[in-house]
């Protein structure tokens, strides 16, 4: 301000000068009066050029650089270059936090959608987009209604009551391999929406298989428990001879080691899964494996068969596995014990540990029982699945074996195969990779 006033009185002084010394004599006062008007006049249509090139400048998007001086119209120029250059700080960081929320939306494992006051699309991450099956080209600002139309959904959203989320089935969903998402709403801002999806297909397994998992342990504990509690009440009630007290204290008996059977079972897989893994350093001979095995097939087929099976054993001498004996011992056992418990007596059941060319081994069990059907086979590792109920209970069978021997093929980098076919008996593998295997030849040269 104190420049813009010195500017126009030295120009008014300056235009005085120039009319005192053009004056003639006598009219000096006249013309320097007229002159300092003059130089007001000049002052004035200079100041408002200055002040008509900051006015264009501001419209021209002020993003050149302007050299107008100082005074009034300097001061404004600099105060509104420092606003500027601040707002577009301020842009900047915004469009970069921007970019960073939506990174991290992007990054989400959820599908996130947003949706405006009409239920529009106007923004999804990649994972909604799997979710739903949208495509970012085609399918924003499309009213979500008309690209989601399963019946459960269309409810909850037009009962606009968000306080709990719906399922859905998601857009891959089939008969053969179930989707199910989880979806929730939540208003925000002007009306808009903030639609979360979840693929709880997982869990939804998870559960489901906690269900029946604890259905079949309480099916499988129960049906001893009734008969243990008949055989004691008619203990109690009932005048019994020897020779039927004999037998009912047998029959209870037998029910009680399948108890102890089911939860030494329940056991063995609990410590599979909570344990850490074994160890690739501690090894285990081949043969003492298989002279045990051998040793519990003998006794296991003369317990429950009042002919013994054709019981053929062999291996490659000299053979050691890296890992856990309990585990392995508990993984073979459980193949024998089922070709014995499901073959008839007396028909043969080959078991071998057989060394394979490119370093590893094989251990097999080979039946000639009723065989499986080709339906069943992709099943019979899951707990308490069975393909005979009535067999597997008149056997002593858990439905536990085969879900242990999978537990222990993962924890030793081995892999279960299943070779059966009605009629034709089955062949049940455990292959062992080379890096788990040595010799006795690699043995003697450590030592």
């Amino acid at each position: 301000m104190y420049w813009r006033l010195l500017s126009l009185v030295l120009c008014q002084l300056g235009a005085a000068c120039i009319g005192w010394w053009a004056a003639p004599k006598g009219d000096e006062w006249l013309l320097i009066l007229a002159m300092t008007l003059v130089g007001s006049y000049l002052w004035f249509v200079l100041d408002s050029l200055r002040g008509v090139r900051l006015l264009r400048w501001l419209r021209g998007g002020a993003t050149n650089d302007l050299a107008i001086g100082n005074g009034l119209w300097g001061e404004a120029y600099n105060r509104i270059r420092r606003m500027l250059r601040d707002s577009s700080r301020l842009t900047v960081e915004s469009e970069s936090r921007l970019k960073d929320f939506l990174a991290a939306l992007q990054a989400s494992p959820s599908g996130v959608v947003l949706l405006d006051s009409q239920a529009r699309i106007e923004w999804f991450n990649q994972t909604a987009a799997d979710h739903f099956g949208f495509d970012a080209r085609r399918d924003l600002l499309q009213h979500f209604g008309n690209l989601v139309r399963d019946p459960g959904f269309a409810a909850y959203m037009s009962a606009r009551n968000f306080l709990q989320g719906v399922t859905m089935p998601g857009r891959e969903n089939s008969s053969s391999k179930p989707v199910t998402l989880s979806v929730n709403l939540h208003f925000y801002g002007d009306g808009r929406m903030l639609l979360l999806s979840r693929d709880i297909t997982v869990v939804e397994q998870a559960e489901a298989m906690r269900r029946d998992f604890v259905a079949n342990v309480s099916h499988e504990i129960r049906t001893p428990l009734t008969v243990l509690a008949g055989f004691v009440e008619t203990l109690q009630t009932l005048p019994l001879n020897d020779q039927e007290r004999q037998r009912y204290l047998g029959l209870m008996s037998q029910q009680a080691t399948r108890m102890q059977t089911l939860v030494s079972d329940l056991l063995t897989l609990s410590r599979l899964e909570g344990s850490p893994l074994p160890s690739a350093h501690e090894w285990v001979s081949g043969d003492v494996l298989m002279q045990q095995c051998e040793q519990d097939a003998r006794d296991l087929s003369h317990l429950l068969w009042a002919q013994s099976h054709d019981l053929r054993f062999e291996h490659a001498p000299g053979c050691e596995i890296a890992g856990s004996a309990l585990e392995l011992h508990s993984a073979m056992s459980n193949l024998i014990g089922n070709a014995i418990r499901y073959t008839p007596a007396q028909r043969r059941i080959d078991v071998g540990l057989k060394s394979l060319p490119e370093g590893g081994v094989v251990f097999y069990v080979k039946d000639q029982g009723p065989g499986i059907a080709q339906e069943h086979i992709p099943r019979l590792t899951e707990r308490f699945y069975r393909v005979d109920r009535s067999r597997s209970r008149e056997t002593g069978g858990t439905g536990l074996g085969l879900a242990i021997v999978k537990h222990v093929a993962q924890r030793h980098g081995a892999e279960l195969s299943i070779d059966s076919f009605p009629g034709k008996g089955s062949t049940f593998s455990l292959t062992f990779p080379p890096q788990r295997v040595r010799s006795a030849l690699e043995v003697s040269n450590i030592h």
